[in-house]
């Protein structure tokens, strides 16, 4: 009997890890009590498999959030490498915003992941979105398309008005009025300019 290549396995259960994730994302933003046998029903994996991965609704959701913050901190070297500082600080922030209102279908999950487990889960980390927002300040301030000395406290909270808006409706234009303005502010008094 042949063995099955270990490359293989993981690269198959990386799929089909994956492929939860996307579907939890998609159904539990809908209704934050979604069973989880459905999730794992519509990603096509067993209920083995599933809990393999997640063993408990809280440990899905958090780990759907941390999936979706890592992923827009990664698209900022990925913009840096692509583009002008300024462009790219622009585009990751559009990206910054869709997340925002991935957040915010989740958030009935998340809080229910965090109230269900009386508080042994920890806060989701936001480390990696603060690490991006630096990178990409430090990129726009070298090349001198923002002015000089902005932290990335000031700008988390210059778009703090993102988890303001309503996902539900035509969210998009009123995002991008807003961070149209951040970057014009940013952009003002720049030496470069």
């Amino acid at each position: 009997m042949r063995q099955k290549d270990d490359t293989h396995l993981r690269s198959d259960a990386q799929r089909n890890r994956e492929r939860i994730l996307a579907v939890a994302l998609a159904e539990l933003s809908r209704e934050a009590g979604t069973p989880l046998s459905a999730i794992a029903k519509k990603a096509g994996v067993g209920q083995g498999t599933f809990y393999r991965n997640f063993p408990n609704r809280e440990a899905l959701v958090l780990e759907i959030y941390r999936h979706e913050v890592q992923q827009v901190a990664d698209t900022a070297s990925v913009l840096l490498e692509t583009g002008e500082p300024d462009r790219a600080l622009r585009a990751w922030m559009d990206h910054l915003a869709r997340f925002a209102m991935t957040k915010a279908g989740l958030a009935e999950a998340l809080r229910q992941a965090r109230s269900t487990t009386s508080g042994h889960v920890a806060k989701p980390a936001y480390t990696p979105m603060t690490e991006a927002a630096e990178l990409l300040l430090r990129a726009c301030e070298e090349a001198g398309t923002i002015r000089p000395g902005v932290t990335t406290d000031d700008f988390m909270l210059a778009i703090a008005g993102l988890w303001q808006l309503t996902p539900h409706e035509n969210w998009q234009p009123q995002a991008t009025r807003l961070l149209d303005l951040v970057m014009d502010g940013l952009r003002a008094g720049a030496p470069g300019r």
